[in-house]
């Protein structure tokens, strides 16, 4: 009885996790206990604040992810540390005064005295048994095989298991309570055991592969950051060479200033000097005289005077079951690093270091979504941007939102004139001019109705001239500010003017994904065509062509800076991902005077910041 006792006892004090003699027991809210090392390692495996039980799966909050501060079990404790100080007694000696053990037989499952492994080595069938020294036991060098004793028959070991019931058997609890094959699945302990370590294996060969897919995946982010890292020093060098050539050539422009400075200086010096070496002259003169008129008037008396485990199993299942490691996002991370580079600029009468080529874009929410039909600079350096639903947003120079102006006015494009005059085009495909204060003037335009027309878009030129396009008639309409009757007409011969620019007297006409330059007759005299994309034009600062290259269904835009050929000339913003409008596809491109750039979708305003 006292044995069997001792085995209970020996089972309650091990870790369900490790299987091993608790070491610093740490209780659960659930009241399970566990070691504090496997507690440790479960919530970095679990990765939160808190702990799902291994044994009850209920959840345990870890009080700032330190399971130190989890209540000790005492009494476990202290039961742990009164069977350290005393020693192993011999389970095989039939007196009741028994010695301390000093083998264990791992085949018998019995502590054996130094008398009984005498008695133990004579019988033939014990010859090959595995016997372990105390000593080896308790350094940790050597496991103690448990051997499983029913509860209800203390005397019967565990030898069978119940797949059903997930718990270990005798012989005699099968025949009483796991008859019914129906229910219970009963197979032998020993089969159980193998089947578990099997599937120990299966785990830890997969645990393997993922680890060595992973660690691939480490090696090709390594590669990356090496790639960024080369990109990021090669930037540091041209951007330190680059400050050293201009503070050289400051040097140089300060000499010569310091030069002049000098030239101009020294003859006011020299002037001066001479006046104040002068009059300490003169000073000195009136001195000697005074002395001397002084002492003259002395009257002389005398001629001489002077510092800053299931669970487990499952936990590890869900860890390989983790799909293997998207390459293109540490790619794409990686080609943004690559991009950057340095490029330097000397400007005319302005000497400076240059620009990181890096792009950073405000993200601005438009006051109504999917209503965005027109986007035009304002005359104050500003943004207005039309929409379908009412009115005109209008936008500071930085991309906030100041306020809606014509909020009764359903706008399908707008511009304005170089005195501040707002010209739209309204659903009605009206034509109406509006002060700077937005209050209608009495001017009229003979425009196309929609059924004649169809959709219509404008823009107005440097002499202010205000050309209207219509996508069915594909014509454009010129109007002069006055009102009236069209003053020219262009033809759009084969295709269908969807948005134009003025742009010196031509004018860009966007369809689709081609951009024409034509002149005042209609003549195209020069073409881009970004297949299997669509592009979007607008006239720079500095009077060159910038093209808004939109994949739009990957949110994808590129802006390139071109000639007045349309040949390229470099590229300003590189494959942006921006936020997909849901239903049109449709954008506005604008260049501040200031020189950001304001991309516009249906739902969004980017400005990009170069």
């Amino acid at each position: 009885m006292a044995d069997t006792l001792k085995n209970v006892i020996s089972q309650s004090t091990e870790c369900p996790v490790c299987l091993s003699t608790f070491t610093d027991p740490k209780i659960l809210s659930c009241s399970h206990t566990f070691c504090k090392t496997c507690l440790d390692n479960l919530l970095e495996c679990q990765g939160n604040y808190q702990i799902r039980c291994p044994v009850c799966r209920a959840v345990t909050q870890v009080p700032n992810q330190d399971v130190s501060k989890l209540p000790v079990n005492l009494a476990l404790k202290n039961l742990i540390e009164d069977m350290k100080c005393h020693p192993q007694i011999c389970t095989s000696c039939k007196s009741d005064d028994k010695s301390s053990a000093a083998v264990y037989c791992q085949d018998c499952g019995k502590y054996l005295c130094t008398t009984c492994l005498n008695t133990h080595s004579q019988w033939g069938d014990f010859i090959d048994h595995e016997v372990v020294a105390m000593s080896e036991i308790s350094s940790g060098k050597v496991t103690v095989r448990r051997y499983r004793k029913c509860r209800k028959h203390p005397k019967e070991d565990e030898e069978c298991f119940c797949s059903n019931c997930r718990r270990f058997t005798c012989f005699r609890c099968v025949v009483m309570e796991h008859k019914d094959e129906a229910k219970h699945q009963v197979i032998e302990a020993a089969a159980y055991e193998n089947r578990h370590r099997e599937s120990i294996e299966d785990i830890k060969s997969k645990v393997d592969e993922k680890q060595v897919c992973f660690q691939k995946y480490l090696d090709f982010i390594d590669e990356q950051m090496k790639l960024v890292g080369s990109a990021k020093k090669e930037c540091i060098y041209d951007v330190n060479k680059a400050y050293n050539d201009i503070v050289r050539q400051l040097t140089e422009r300060r000499d010569i200033l310091l030069g002049e400075v000098k030239e101009k200086t020294e003859g006011v010096e020299k002037e001066l000097e001479e006046m104040k070496t002068s009059a300490q002259k003169y000073i000195n003169q009136l001195t000697t005289v005074a002395d001397m008129v002084t002492n003259r008037t002395k009257i002389p008396f005398d001629m001489d005077t002077l510092a800053a485990h299931d669970t487990l199993c499952e936990e590890i299942r869900e860890a390989f079951d983790q799909e293997d490691p998207d390459y293109e996002k540490p790619r794409k991370s990686s080609k943004k690093g690559k991009r950057v580079g340095f490029e330097r600029h000397v400007r005319k009468d302005e000497l400076e270091l240059g620009r990181i080529v890096n792009v950073v874009a405000k993200d601005v929410a438009l006051p109504t979504k999917n209503s965005m039909n027109a986007m035009i600079s304002t005359p104050d350096g500003g943004l207005a941007v039309g929409c379908a639903a009412g009115g005109i947003n209008i936008f500071s120079s930085d991309g906030e939102f100041q306020q809606t102006v014509l909020k009764d006015v359903a706008i399908r494009a707008v511009g304005y004139l170089s005195d501040g005059r707002c010209i739209v085009i309204d659903y009605a495909n009206d034509i109406t001019l509006y002060t700077p204060e937005y209050v209608k003037l009495n001017v009229m335009f003979e425009s196309l109705g929609e059924d004649e027309g169809g959709i219509p878009n404008l823009t107005v030129g440097a002499d202010d001239l205000i050309y209207v396009s219509y996508r069915k008639a594909q014509k454009i309409l010129v109007f002069s500010a006055e009102g009236g009757q069209a003053v020219r007409k262009i033809p759009c011969s084969g295709y269908t003017p969807e948005q134009i620019n003025s742009y010196h007297g031509s004018l860009l006409v966007r369809t689709g994904n081609t951009l024409r330059l034509i002149d005042k007759e209609g003549v195209v005299q020069h073409t881009l065509t970004k297949p299997g994309s669509s592009i979007y034009a607008a006239v720079s600062q500095g009077n060159l062509i910038l093209v808004a290259t939109v994949k739009h269904e990957e949110g994808l835009v590129s802006i390139d800076e071109y000639t007045n050929e349309l040949t390229p000339i470099r590229n300003l913003v590189n494959e942006y991902k921006i936020e997909k409008p849901h239903k049109r596809n449709w954008y506005y491109l604008q260049q501040y005077r200031s020189g950001e750039l304001a991309f516009c979708t249906p739902d969004r305003l980017y400005i990009f910041h170069l």
